[in-house]
Parts: structure tokens; sequence; C-alpha cells
């Protein structure tokens, strides 16, 4: 079996015990500690801090200036934005050690979380669910559902390619249709007719 190959500048910190997938790239004075899993194909921008025990899944791009805790799990291809925040501990208060309260939150595949927005623990964020610039999320949000503002309110529906849905839930870009399903959307399987 061979070893993952992967880049890590020179200035990075790289602890033992960790799992790299192949291709990831670890930029400059960034810290992946212990028990952290990373995926293979992903980006870790300047100065991002990822664990210890977090889950990073493939293709993720995790920009500058963010930390990614203990309990956070990023599905597949999540998008990070620059200096965006998870939180941890619900009510933290630094005389007080609340670490082994920590609550678990979950990206799921696809979803973007935009630059300085902040993602209050314990909350799951559905798949290609695309999270404004400096939004407060501290509920759950629904797959595919676009949301913004402090505390984030949801004001529609996005593609998977990242577009606004029009009122007929179809993407004015890639013009894939979707459905409302369970508490999100759902993509509408197209039927392919084979070329004889």
């Amino acid at each position: 079996m061979s070893e993952s190959t992967y880049f890590a500048h020179a200035s990075a910190c790289v602890d033992d015990g960790v799992s790299i997938g192949d291709d990831t790239k670890i930029w400059h004075f960034s810290h992946i500690m212990k028990g952290t899993s990373l995926g293979k194909n992903c980006n870790i921008g300047q100065n991002v801090v990822i664990g210890p025990d977090a889950v990073v899944g493939n293709g993720c791009k995790i920009q500058n200036n963010v930390s990614v805790y203990k309990g956070v799990t990023l599905e597949d291809d999540v998008f990070c934005g620059p200096s965006m925040v998870f939180t941890n501990v619900f009510n933290p208060r630094a005389n007080i050690r609340r670490m082994d309260e920590a609550r678990p939150t979950l990206i799921k595949k696809g979803a973007s979380l935009g630059a300085n927005s902040t993602i209050v623990c314990g909350v799951t964020v559905g798949s290609f669910a695309f999270v404004g610039a400096g939004a407060v999320v501290t509920r759950d949000v629904p797959a595919h559902a676009l949301v913004y503002g402090n505390p984030a309110k949801m004001h529609g529906w996005v593609c998977e390619c990242g577009e606004k849905l029009g009122h007929d839930l179809t993407c004015p870009a890639c013009d894939k249709k979707y459905v409302l399903a369970g508490d999100g959307l759902e993509q509408v399987q197209q039927n392919v007719t084979a070329k004889q």
C-alpha cells in the first residue's frame, strides 16, 4: 500500500496521527492537528487550523483564516470562504472548561459557506446550500437553500452549480430542475433517450 502524496508548505505544521488524501495542498502557516482526517484533492489555505479530530471530505476548499474545530464534519466538496467561523461550544466561559460539551456540526456535500459567515455549533447545513457572506447561522439550513443575514434567513433556492433558481425551481444557467422534497430540494431525474 503506497503512502498518500500531498503537499504541505514548509511553514505548515502537520501533527502525527493525521490522515491526508492524495493531491491535497496545505498552505502557509496552517496547522493540521492530531486525529484529523482530510480527504483527497482538498485545498487548505493560509493560516487554517483543523482539528483535533475534525473530518474533512474529498474536494473541500478551506480558504484563509478558518478554524475547523473538533466536532465539525465537512462532507465532500464543501467550500469555506475566507475568515468564516465555526463555533464548538454553545455557551463558552474562559473560566469553565466545556470542551466535553462541544456540539457536533455537519456541513453536507457541496455546501458553500461565504466569507465571514458564522456557523453556530450543533447545526446541519444541507447539501448544496449556500450561506451568504457575513451570515450568522443559528439553525439547520435545508438542502439547496440560500440563506443570509443575522440571524440567517432563507431567501430562495440554489442549484448545484451555485446559481439562484427561478420560481419554477429551474436553474437559469444549466437547466437543472428541482422539486421540494423533505426539508429541501432534490434534482428531478431527467429521462435521457439513448441514440440508436
